[in-house]
């Protein structure tokens, strides 16, 4: 695995190439431009203020800003998620002539799709700012941890895209499994809603790998206090183990990509 992750390296500026190209070719002629990388997250917190709001009318409470805030601060990280998977499970079957004509490490691809969502991510980053601005959610401490759970988001979309970007070239009904699994996912998944909400047994909502980083999120920004350290950490676990397995999957069916296509 070290010669590969040199030679990985080597080709470190062919990677930015295709973020770049990614990122090109996304916003391209496109009426709106980089308010393309906040659509999403916009649809999901407005989708999520709706499920909150009716949470509030059945039980007799009022909508408050906290909910909205913490709705919004999972809604950034979870779109990138989503994005970031989907596109990688596309960055191969999408490349057909460079797979099967042009040596070099063929994980760029999916890792410069990846990349490509992660600029999205620091343009609605931005967006989210200053909306936590305007609802007046106050800066702790605590916001030091934000680093680290970008990180293991990171890493977890890496380990998963490089997965299901090898998988699609040998099933291609993968892609259409892995659209259904992220529209139904966010119902899994504490965006609409928080793992508090369900007492001792959202606990379990927490098995889900991505939940503990974003209650990490909202918990850090709006709640100024740290992340639940044990989760974090099982979290993180789950995410080396992925990019890991990933690596090594996505590598060994690597020489079969140009006969699959």
């Amino acid at each position: 695995m070290k010669e590969e992750l040199q030679e990985l390296y080597t080709y470190r500026e062919l990677l930015y190439m295709m973020m770049y190209r990614d990122i090109k070719v996304r916003y391209k002629q496109s009426v709106i431009g980089f308010l393309w990388a906040i659509l999403m997250p916009t649809l999901i917190v407005l989708a999520g203020v709706v499920v909150r709001f009716g949470f509030a009318v059945t039980s007799g409470k009022h909508l408050e800003t906290a909910e909205i805030a913490s709705v919004a601060v999972k809604s950034v990280p979870w779109a990138f998620l989503v994005s970031s998977i989907r596109f990688s499970c596309n960055s191969l079957t999408g490349n057909v002539g460079l797979v099967t004509k042009i040596y070099f490490p063929k994980e760029i691809f999916p890792l410069g799709a990846i990349l490509a969502n992660f600029f999205d991510l620091c343009v609605a980053s931005v967006a989210l700012a200053v909306l936590l601005f305007v609802l007046r959610i106050g800066w702790s401490l605590e916001l030091l941890w934000i680093p680290l759970l970008l990180l293991v988001l990171v890493l977890l979309a890496t380990g998963i895209g490089m997965l299901v970007s090898a998988a699609s070239l040998f099933f291609r009904d993968v892609k259409y499994i892995v659209d259904v699994g992220l529209t139904f996912g966010i119902f899994f998944t504490p965006v609409f809603y928080d793992v508090g909400m369900f007492g001792d047994k959202g606990k379990w909502l927490l098995l889900n790998p991505a939940a503990p980083i974003l209650e990490g999120f909202t918990t850090c920004i709006t709640r100024h206090q740290g992340p639940d350290f044990y989760w974090l950490a099982y979290s993180f676990a789950f995410a080396i183990a992925t990019v890991l397995g990933g690596y090594v999957f996505f590598k060994h069916l690597e020489p079969a990509f140009a006969e699959s296509i």
